[in-house]
Formats: structure tokens, C-alpha cells, sequence
């Protein structure tokens, strides 16, 4: 089979038959970056959302950045509450906000907002933490204020056992589990509260609008996380990274779920976060597993979850060799592609593996194509932003 068979130029019209080659319509569709950062792929990423809003009903936007944050942007974008300014500050974490086509995204939604009754919305989906882990005072104090009496404590008792802020995001921590609180007798206190106060939520669902049941389950679902992943900060055993970060990717699968009660919507974060199959990771003397987020949703959503994964050619002065898939895409005449993975799969055999000299670019996989829907093809990049 000659590759280009497998793949067409990447526009609208391509990205439309795509969804139609599916076996279901999905309620999430992930869009995988290789790289954070890079220009191009920003871009592109602005017009194929542009088009599945235009063209095909998608409602939603969700990329990988933090939950709570996120609500800023979904503010703004809503009610147009606040500057441009001051949302790509306030409501992304990870540098994110940094980023053109982030802020070119932003801008446009509000624009599209104030011209259209049914709104567009945005969702972070990561939690709020990276190596470490905020304070999960945000997520329980909204969730005691939405709820009615009686509580299992007061707010003046919740802000005594959280303390300062500084004592939970202590970045310390990320390689010394000797400074985290995660374990102490006001963090067990609180995982207590915090499991009463998501069982009150329940019970009290009726009395609730829409927007502060999903905003309460939301809360719940963050505070119930971070002082899982705090408890887990404070362990000294080898299973420390394995369980952080497969609690990562339980936050962020739980709030994907919940995205796709407002599908369909586009996915936008790491391949390694969308993709099936298992992560798998170096760390030291020790080889991380677990499953992604894209694995665990996937696989309660089955069908209504498909994932696109995006891959690079020339990245800077780092060009593929060309017995690798992205050497071998690069022979497509085109400068982007959507390319069909599994059919991608039965033309290749066994191609190499790809070793980029840019640590922040993850090559594709040639052994786990079959569990990849389609490949966004960049041939080349060159507006990246350096990392490290």
C-alpha cells in the first residue's frame, strides 16, 4: 500500500470525513501534541476547532491545564468577564498563557460568544498540580459555601486545619516527601471532611442550579484529589511516582468524563496524556507505568472517545531518519496531513523507532499505531519555544 492512500491533505473538509470514518461520533476528541509550544501546531489546532464549531456542532474546548484556572477563561469567555490580559495570567497554568495561539483562541471564543446564543465553553482538565501539589483550600472552601447546614465543620475550622498556603505548595516536596504535610493529622482530618462534604453534594443536588451542581462536583473532585495526592507526596516507598502519577491521570480522566457531558468537544494536551495505551516512563533506576487519562476516560467512553495524535517531521535542525514513521511521512507531498494510523499501520513494517535530539519532543511510537485513530502530520516546525 502506498502511504499516501493512508493520508490527505489536513483542511477542513478532511478533519469532516475523518469524523464520519469513525464508528461513533465522539464526545471527546483528542488532539495529542508531540511537543508543548510549538507555533504551528497552535495554529492549526485554532483552525480545526474553528471548523468543528462551524461545520460540526462542537461546543467545547479543553486543554491541558488546570481545572480551577480554567473557570477564569470559561468566565470570560461566558459573560466576558474580565481583560484578555488579565485571563491568559490568571487562567492557565503551565505557562500556557504565554503562548500566541492560546491567547488567539481565547479571543476568538468571546468574539464567537457575543455574536451566538448557544455559548461556546472552555475547560481546564489538568488538576492543580505539576510535580508538586497546590493547597486544596480553593476547591473545599467553594464547596462548603455552596453547600447547606449542617456541615461537617465550619469555614473558621476548615481555614485552621489548611493553614498557610505555602506549607502545601511547598515545591520541596516533589523530591523530599519528608516535607509534606500530606500525611499529618490535619491532612487526614480534611480527606475526612472532604469525602463528607462530596456525599452532601449529592443530597443536596436538587436545591442546586446546573452551573453550581457542575461547579460543586467539580470542587469536589479537585479537593478529594489534591489530598489524595498530597497523602501520596508523603510516602517514602519506590511506589511513590507510579501512584502520582496515575493519580494525575485519574484527576484529569475524571474531569474529561465530565467534559463530555457538554461534547462534543476537542481535546487539546500531550500525546503521552491522550494516548490508549500505557505510559510508560524512565525515572532514575525505576520505569514508571500507568495509565493516561486518554486510556482511562477511553475506556469508559469506548467509541465516543477518539484520539488524534500529532506528530512532526524536520523539529528546528533535527530531521527524521527516514527508515521511522515520521521519517516516512515526510515523503507525503503535503505540508500537513491527516493520516490514518491503522491503515498507517498495516503499510509500514517495522519502523524505526525515532531518537529526537529535542528532549521535549515525544516521536511516535511504531509498535502502538493501531491504538491511534488518525495523525496530524506537521512536516516541518520552527516557531517552538525551548524548554529546560
Amino acid at each position: 500500500m502506498d502511504i499516501k492512500d493512508t493520508a490527505r491533505p489536513l483542511d477542513g473538509a478532511s478533519v469532516s470525513a475523518f469524523l464520519r470514518s469513525l464508528p461513533a461520533r465522539p464526545l471527546l476528541l483528542g488532539l495529542g501534541e508531540a511537543r508543548h509550544f510549538v507555533g504551528e501546531l497552535g495554529e492549526l489546532r485554532n483552525e480545526i476547532f474553528r471548523h468543528l464549531v462551524e461545520h460540526e456542532g462542537y461546543r467545547s474546548f479543553a486543554i491541558e491545564s488546570d481545572c480551577l484556572m480554567g473557570l477564569v477563561v470559561d468566565d470570560h469567555i461566558t459573560t466576558g468577564t474580565g481583560t484578555l490580559d488579565d485571563v491568559m495570567e490568571r487562567g492557565f497554568s503551565h505557562r500556557f498563557g504565554t503562548s500566541p495561539a492560546n491567547r488567539e483562541l481565547v479571543r476568538w471564543m468571546r468574539a464567537y460568544n457575543e455574536e451566538h446564543d448557544e455559548k461556546l465553553r472552555f475547560f481546564g482538565f489538568d488538576g492543580p498540580l505539576e510535580y508538586w501539589a497546590a493547597s486544596p483550600r480553593q476547591a473545599l472552601t467553594a464547596l462548603h459555601a455552596l453547600l447547606d447546614g449542617p456541615l461537617p465543620c465550619t469555614r473558621e475550622t476548615l481555614d485552621t486545619l489548611l493553614g498557610p498556603d505555602d506549607r502545601w505548595s511547598n515545591e520541596a516536596t516533589a523530591m523530599d516527601p519528608s516535607q509534606s504535610i500530606g500525611r499529618s493529622a490535619d491532612a487526614q482530618r480534611l480527606r475526612l471532611i472532604a469525602d463528607d462534604l462530596v456525599a452532601l453534594l449529592d443530597t443536596q443536588a436538587p436545591r442546586l442550579g446546573a452551573e453550581d451542581r457542575e461547579r460543586a462536583a467539580l470542587y469536589g473532585r479537585t479537593a478529594t484529589g489534591l489530598l489524595r495526592y498530597h497523602h501520596w507526596m508523603a510516602d517514602a516507598s519506590p511506589a511513590r511516582w507510579t501512584r502520582l502519577s496515575a493519580l494525575r491521570g485519574a484527576m484529569m480522566a475524571a474531569n474529561l468524563r465530565a467534559v463530555a457531558e457538554h461534547g462534543p468537544a476537542l481535546v487539546f494536551a500531550g500525546n503521552l496524556h491522550l494516548q490508549r495505551n500505557k505510559s510508560v516512563m524512565p525515572f532514575g533506576d525505576q520505569s514508571l507505568e500507568w495509565w493516561s487519562a486518554g486510556a482511562i476516560a477511553g475506556t469508559y467512553l469506548g467509541d465516543r472517545y477518539a484520539f488524534l495524535a500529532s506528530a512532526f517531521g524536520t523539529v528546528g535542525d533535527d530531521t527524521p531518519p527516514p527508515d521511522t514513521v515520521e521519517g516516512i511521512l515526510s515523503a507525503l507531498p503535503w505540508d500537513r496531513s491527516l493520516i490514518d494510523a491503522r491503515r498507517l499501520a498495516e503499510a509500514v513494517t517495522k519502523p524505526a523507532p525515532r531518537v529526537s535530539r529535542d528532549f521535549a519532543y515525544f516521536p511516535l511510537d511504531p509498535a502502538r499505531l493501531d491504538l491511534i485513530d488518525g495523525i496530524v502530520f506537521l512536516e516541518q516546525v520552527v516557531r517552538l519555544v525551548k524548554l529546560g
